[in-house]
């Protein structure tokens, strides 16, 4: 990747020099990719299908009070200190950490969240587009049950689910019969994996080729793109907004959404949702945005950008509540039954009652296209800014050699096959099933939460709370709030271990639909998957501190000590005291063999 301001000089197709040129690591071109970039990484699927279903399970309007809290106390300052580190450091989300302390650098294998999410997230794009496909139809194919995936259980749209399940407790509505049988060919089990959908595979493979070329030459192709993708679904959320509004039952559907209930207050679940929901959406703790605040210029002003960019993120979720909960009003008000009956979250929304909803309106088919075109956009840009940062993280790991001629193309490559090839098996007759250990376990709140106490405690006690403002008074040219100081040291990891602790005490194993249960081998897979992201931390930490020389005291202070630039006065004894090479340096490395 090369630097906005010097756009040609270093370019990869350039063969003059006998060896190969090292490429710079490059800026965003201006603010705006950066804001546009992280709101495509924020702005996301979560947003539009699982925000709004935990408004109404938990108490309507009173849900607002534990998110806005956790927010306030966790997502916020954890948002402000990864996008900060990563700006300060001008490093990955890896290696940033090491420069802060070396003690808790292996705080970068958060990075394998993100790594788990993409591979498990593209699918959901598969299914998209899969259903963008079946809506040019004359008639949509989930309308009716006259196709060849219908069994005799079948109930057409527009039927009443309840009055037939009285008379036929196997009752099927034609639209979970489409997702089921038609899009899924779902099986009995895990233990029954079946055959690959091809169609689906096709699909699976063409958003990874999208993937791909939006981010294979960094941040001059992925800040470019993001202007359309990171805006576009703005557009698509409100034109079905203003739709969901004007159709018949909207304002019931409303009423349900945010009817406050206030004895909700009690439930730690109510809390663990909430505590969920902030922290997943806003990205924070799987190594992103560290490394979308690495290509900031060192004086950006990342302490407003944070509560812009935080109220857009809890702003747009609460919006995208009124477009999902006016269409499930219209079609609880076309079927006679009560919301509750209709109301869903995750896949259950997307692919089964919004399509459902739709085929319902006038010009279904151009509803169900928009409404699919704003899915995709939304998982889209979350996918390839994801991405991106995972790349990012892994060259600056060895930057004279991937930022070398073409081997950083070679390594997106690399990561976008692999996943590739893993993330056909969810696309398998088993394949949901699959899915869903990823995104119950790989990618849920307890290890995030975990992350969220240890980055708190490393940069709010270990690095040190007002050390760390100097650094951002160096960076913006002002002291941030002491709101966010005492957030690191004391609110922040305590609201996180709390939640963590609420989550564990309540965890309750994966079921698929509340009726199929998960072999114990399937529940194993889940916590290897929980494991793997959340042990090497603690494991390599207690291991650095077994082989670093010298007594204990001698070997804790040698860990705490920062990179040199980050001192206040240089250090004596460091246990890497070199910086990161600058870019004249890392091509001088392309060209001479390291000692």
């Amino acid at each position: 990747m090369e630097s906005a301001s010097n756009p040609e000089k270093n370019d990869d197709n350039n063969h003059n020099d006998a060896p190969a040129k090292c490429n710079k690591r490059g800026q965003w071109a201006n603010k705006t990719e950066f804001i546009l970039a992280i709101i495509g990484e924020i702005i996301g699927l979560g947003n539009v299908w699982r925000f709004p279903y935990l408004c109404f399970k938990n108490g309507g309007g009173v849900f607002l009070i534990p998110y806005v809290l956790i927010l306030l106390t966790c997502g916020i300052p954890l948002f402000f200190l990864e996008v900060s580190v990563g700006q300060l450091t001008a490093q990955g989300g890896i290696t940033c950490w090491k420069r802060i302390c070396p003690l808790f650098q292996d705080l970068g294998y958060n990075m394998l969240i993100s790594l788990y999410m993409v591979m498990y997230y593209i699918v959901i794009l598969a299914w998209a587009f899969l259903y963008i496909f079946s809506s040019f139809h004359t008639v949509l194919p989930w309308t009716s049950c006259n196709n060849t995936w219908n069994t005799e259980n079948c109930i057409h749209n527009r039927q009443n689910d309840s009055f037939y399940d009285q008379i036929n407790e196997n009752a099927t509505s034609s639209a979970k019969e489409f997702w089921q049988r038609r899009v899924l060919g779902l099986s009995g089990g895990i233990g029954e994996m079946g055959s690959i959908r091809w169609d689906l595979a096709g699909c699976l493979l063409l958003s990874w080729i999208i993937c791909y070329f939006c981010v294979w030459k960094g941040v001059k192709s992925s800040g470019k793109v993001v202007y359309f993708t990171a805006t576009f679904p703005y557009v698509m959320l409100i034109v079905l907004l203003i739709r969901g509004l004007t159709l018949p039952g909207a304002a019931d559907g409303i009423r349900f959404y945010l009817s406050p209930d206030l004895t909700r207050l009690t439930d730690p679940q109510v809390w663990m949702d909430a505590g969920s929901q902030i922290l997943f959406s806003l990205i924070v703790c799987q190594g992103c945005l560290p490394a979308l605040g690495s290509y900031n210029k060192h004086n950006n002003n990342c302490y407003k950008d944070t509560f812009a960019l935080c109220t857009l993120n809890s702003v747009t979720s609460i919006v995208a509540g009124f477009a999902v909960f006016s269409v499930l009003g219209f079609m609880s008000y076309e079927l006679g039954i009560d919301i509750s009956m209709v109301a869903e979250s995750g896949p259950g929304l997307a692919f089964i009652a919004y399509p459902r909803a739709v085929a319902m309106m006038p010009l279904p088919q151009l509803w169900a296209a928009f409404f699919f075109i704003m899915i995709i956009f939304l998982g889209m840009d979350s996918e390839f800014v994801c991405l991106e940062s995972l790349v990012t993280s892994i060259s600056d790991l060895y930057p004279s050699f991937f930022l070398t001629g073409h081997r950083r193309k070679y390594l997106l490559l690399c990561i976008c096959v692999v996943s590739f090839c893993i993330g056909l098996i969810m696309v398998t007759e088993g394949g949901l099933y699959v899915f869903l250990l990823f995104d119950y376990y790989a990618c849920s709140g307890m290890p995030i939460m975990l992350f969220g106490i240890l980055e708190s405690i490393c940069v709010g006690w270990i690095f040190g709370a007002d050390h760390y403002y100097k650094k951002i008074k160096e960076m913006i040219g002002y002291y941030p709030s002491p709101y966010m100081k005492y957030c690191w040291k004391f609110f922040t990891p305590l609201a996180c271990a709390g939640t963590l602790l609420f989550s564990l005490i309540k965890f309750t194993p994966l079921k698929y639909n509340n009726t199929y249960r998960y072999p114990w081998w399937g529940h194993a897979i889940g916590i290897f998957f929980v494991l793997s992201s959340v042990l090497p931390t603690p494991l390599m930490l207690l291991y650095r501190v077994a082989v670093t020389p010298g007594t204990m005291t001698q070997r804790l202070k040698a860990l705490r000590t920062p990179a040199a630039n980050l001192c206040d006065t240089p250090p004596k004894k460091t246990l890497d005291p070199e910086t990161p090479p600058s870019d004249s340096e890392l091509c001088a490395l392309s060209e001479t063999p390291k000692n």
